[in-house]
């Protein structure tokens, strides 16, 4: 019975060890399911549009200004990890009363930017 449990144990940790790992932070690859894809490193994004920027990190949110010549252009995109692999993206409207706000929800990645 002992023999069962140890293997059992050992099992379940190569199991655990083989699981890929993320780190608990906002930094990374993020997809949507539309195809457009951003990148996080510290300050630094590459947005959806692909312009590389900085703008405002935590260690579970990031926000920035969306840049000219991009959708939503001027909008201040703030960003809140959900769980390691989900990211939900807020989108204000330019104008309240006609254009509401826009949440979506980003998949963490392995594509390279």
């Amino acid at each position: 019975m002992n023999r069962s449990l140890s293997m059992l144990v050992v099992g379940a940790v190569f199991t655990m060890l083989s699981t890929p790992a993320h780190a608990d932070a906002i930094d990374g690859h993020w997809c949507h399911k539309d195809g457009r894809r951003m990148s996080i490193e510290g300050s630094a994004i590459v947005t959806p549009g692909g312009t590389s920027m900085e703008g405002d990190y935590e260690r579970h949110g990031f926000a920035y200004v969306v840049p000219e010549g991009e959708a939503n252009a001027g909008s201040q995109v703030s960003m809140a990890m959900q769980s390691e692999d989900i990211v939900r993206m807020f989108i204000p409207g330019k104008d309240p009363e006609t254009t509401p706000a826009v949440i979506e929800e980003w998949q963490r990645c392995d594509l390279t930017m």
